[in-house]
Order: C-alpha cells, then sequence, then structure tokens
C-alpha cells in the first residue's frame, strides 16, 4: 500500500511522519525542496518527493501509484484552489482513499473564511467517489508555541480569547489519528471532530503553564485590533490574519467548547491533556 502525505514539514505533517516511521511503514512525503527537509529525511521508511500545490505536474507525478493520501496546506487565501487541484490530481491518479486536516466546525455557511474552505474542499473530495476520512481538529495546543518569545521574556501571552473555554487538541493526538487512518482499514467515511480532553479558557492554560514552568505565565486580553495589528507586524498576510481574528470570534461565542470521543474513537486511547502537552514543551517554552 503506498502511501503518500503532504504537509511533511509543517506541525502535524511533521509528527504524522514520524507516526507512520515508528509503525514501520514506508511513505512519500511531499515537499517542494527535498534539499531542505532537514531531519524529515533521515526518518525510517520515507521517500522525499518533490511537489507544489501550484504545479499540476508536480502534484500528478507526486501521487502516482498511490493509494492513500493526506491532505494538508497551509490556511493561505490559496488554501482552497491548492486543495481542489491536489483532489483532482489524486482522483486521476486513481487514489483510491483521502485523508483530509479539515477544522472543527467546518461549514460553508460559517462566517470563518477557514472553516468554509475546508468545508467546500470536503464537499469535492465526497463528489469525487473517492474514500475519505474527514479530520476536524479543534484549536492546537501547540499553536501556544508562537508565543514563545513573549512567554520566555515576559511570561505572557496575548490574544483576543476573553473567558471562552476550548477544547484544544495536541498536534500529536491529530497526527496519530491521521496515522490509523491512512494504515487501517474502517475509517472510509468517516468524519473524526477531534478535541483534547477538557474545555479551557485561556486563563487555565496559563495557570498550567505556570505550574509546568515553575513561574508565573499570564493571559492577557487583548482587542481584536491589538491582535490583528500584532499579527500583521509578525508577518501574515491580510487574508491570513482577519482569517485568525474569526477564528478566535467563533471561541467567543462559545462554538468551539465542545468536547468529543474522536481521538479515543479512531485510536483506541484517550487525548493528551493539556496539563501533558504543558509539561512536555516546558524546556521548549523556557
Amino acid at each position: 500500500m503506498k502511501i503518500l502525505i503532504s504537509g511533511a514539514t509543517g506541525s502535524v505533517g511533521g509528527e504524522l511522519a514520524k507516526a507512520l516511521s515508528g509503525r514501520g511503514v514506508s511513505f512519500r512525503a511531499m515537499v517542494r525542496s527535498p534539499e531542505r527537509a532537514g531531519t524529515l529525511a533521515s526518518l525510517p521508511g520515507i521517500e522525499l518527493v518533490r511537489g507544489d500545490f501550484d504545479d499540476v505536474e508536480t502534484l500528478s507525478r507526486a501521487l502516482r501509484g498511490v493509494e492513500r493520501a493526506f491532505l494538508l496546506t497551509s490556511s493561505s487565501e490559496r488554501a482552497e484552489a491548492q486543495q481542489r487541484a491536489f483532489v483532482e490530481a489524486a482522483r486521476r491518479e486513481g487514489v483510491r482513499h483521502v485523508v483530509k486536516l479539515s477544522q472543527w466546525a467546518a461549514d460553508q455557511r460559517s462566517p470563518v473564511r477557514f472553516l468554509r474552505y475546508h468545508a467546500a474542499v470536503e464537499a469535492a473530495i465526497v463528489d469525487s467517489e473517492m474514500a475519505y476520512t474527514f479530520l476536524r481538529p479543534n484549536l492546537f495546543m501547540q499553536g501556544l508555541l508562537a508565543f514563545r518569545a513573549a512567554i520566555v521574556a515576559k511570561g505572557q501571552f496575548f490574544a483576543s480569547a476573553e473567558d471562552a473555554r476550548i477544547s484544544a487538541i495536541d498536534v500529536r493526538d491529530i497526527a496519530e489519528v491521521a496515522a490509523a487512518a491512512l494504515v487501517e482499514q474502517g475509517h472510509e467515511g468517516k468524519v473524526y471532530d477531534l478535541t483534547g480532553p477538557e474545555a479551557l479558557t485561556h486563563a487555565e492554560m496559563a495557570a498550567q503553564l505556570s505550574s509546568a514552568l515553575g513561574r508565573p505565565i499570564a493571559f492577557v486580553n487583548v482587542p481584536e485590533a491589538a491582535m490583528r495589528g500584532a499579527l500583521l507586524g509578525a508577518g501574515l498576510p491580510e487574508w491570513q490574519a482577519d482569517g485568525l481574528l474569526e477564528d478566535y470570534a467563533h471561541y467567543r461565542r462559545g462554538e468551539a467548547a465542545t468536547v468529543t470521543s474522536g481521538v479515543k474513537d479512531a485510536t483506541g486511547r484517550a487525548p493528551r491533556t493539556f496539563s501533558t502537552f504543558a509539561n512536555d514543551y516546558a524546556q521548549a517554552l523556557s
């Protein structure tokens, strides 16, 4: 069984590559530049292949001979078009099963642009008549690593979240669900809503980080305008920055607080707690 994963140099894709390698599975990883794949290239069982979501020819070459494919791109303004191109190339090349990383509450009628495009791509995969598995994770715990500089220097992290409860998930759990769906039978036609085992506010996350790091870490709620300015200042394109603000408005409406059994349904084990994440990443945030 030939497997291709995309997005292998990102957080979820990197963990998925490690999960597949750890299972003793041989797989192909599509990257834009194999020469810059770093430690990914040293994983047992991996075959690096050059591929670009904006170049249909390279997509077709990467997908040739593949039976199961994992679809993941960054959430850019081009994401829907890129993912649709991947789906069409996969259909042409005879791929039988696509596992797509989607997002919690994906819906083509959503006010959140990310949720609209994910739902549109899900619909395109269904229409392609390939087998599918959709993974819809909530907020990534590892997203806090983007605040590392502020956590290290000031003992603070910032967002426009107020006291919203969010059932955030560890990306390692997402990767293990993806690995199961790619390797095992019985995941076809499934939609897995993926969350952690509890819904926490950002202040509660800060308290658990404080415990893990052994020093006070505070969450500072900021207005949307301040968060937007910080995102743009960090180099995010306007489309993506505004999409993240829509995400946080979605959180503040209480639409991401549900705890699901998705991780256990797919893997047979409970998802990691935020406390586990905080302790495992304490060194990275110190």
